[in-house]
Parts: C-alpha cells; structure tokens; sequence
C-alpha cells in the first residue's frame, strides 16, 4: 500500500473550489473567477488537483487543465501557459497529444509550477483555466490549490 503525503494548504491559495465544469472556463473560487497575485518575484510550488468526479462515459471527453500565468491582472492579454494535466478517456487526441490508452480519471494529481518563462523573466499573476473537449454532460469536479515552495 502506497501511503501519500498529507498536503496542508492555505485557503488564500485556492485556485479552485469544488463544482462541475462542464465547458471550457477559467476557474473559480466562492462564483468568481480566481486570480492569484504571485507578487514579483520568483514563486516555485506545486499545484494540487483532486479530482473528485470525472466524466468518461462515451470514450471521448477530455479535459485540459491549464497553469496560466501573466503581466495582467484581468488576463486580457501576455497569458502563457505554462504546464498543463490532461485527463480523460483514453486515446483522445488534441494535436500531436495523444491520451494513453488508460483513462485518467479520480485521484490526486501535482502539477510543478514555476512562474519564471525564461531565465529572470517572471509574471505577476496566476490562474487555472480548464479546456474540455468532447461529448461531455456532467464534465469534471476538482479542487486545486497551490503549494509555494519558496
């Protein structure tokens, strides 16, 4: 039996409360949409997702959940994505991305975050946005939160 490490969070560095998401959105915290102001330095961590419930019933659904950082505190514009998890049923496709041939449904997930995009060159703000593809009713439920390192 694999024992995981229990993860203590701060409620601040929610990037996603629970509630389904059936179509593509960014996500949110209490109904509205969760930006994190990282400040200006160098911010490393891990983002945990726990996926809760997950649609994969007619073998296409998939759902790309999205570490997006940027200049703007509104992410109108300078959005770089910068890791990305996806998950669902197996063999979707999305470009050159091909799902396993295992399904990537309920469980606990790290995701290494960093928001430096080139040496020295860091952005402000944080936020998760989720892509979902396919024939998808109920969709996906998870919550996320960031773990700093530093």
């Amino acid at each position: 039996m694999t024992v995981r490490p229990a993860k203590t969070f701060d409620y601040n560095l929610r990037l996603k409360d629970a509630g389904l998401l059936a179509a593509s959105a960014a996500c949110q915290v209490g109904g509205v949409a969760k930006i994190l102001d990282l400040g200006s330095g160098l911010i490393e961590g891990d983002i945990v997702i726990d996926v809760s419930a997950i649609e994969v019933a007619s073998d296409d659904e998939r759902y790309c959940i999205g570490v997006q950082i940027s200049d703007s505190s509104t992410f109108a514009s300078g959005i770089y994505e910068v890791q990305q998890l996806v998950l669902g049923a197996a063999g979707t496709a999305a470009g050159d991305v091909v799902n396993g041939d295992t399904d990537m449904g309920v469980g606990r997930y790290v995701i290494p975050f960093t928001n430096e995009i080139a040496e020295s060159v860091t952005k402000r703000y944080l936020r998760l946005y989720v892509t979902i593809a396919g024939s998808v009713a109920t969709g996906i439920n998870f919550v996320a939160n960031l773990h700093k390192k530093n």
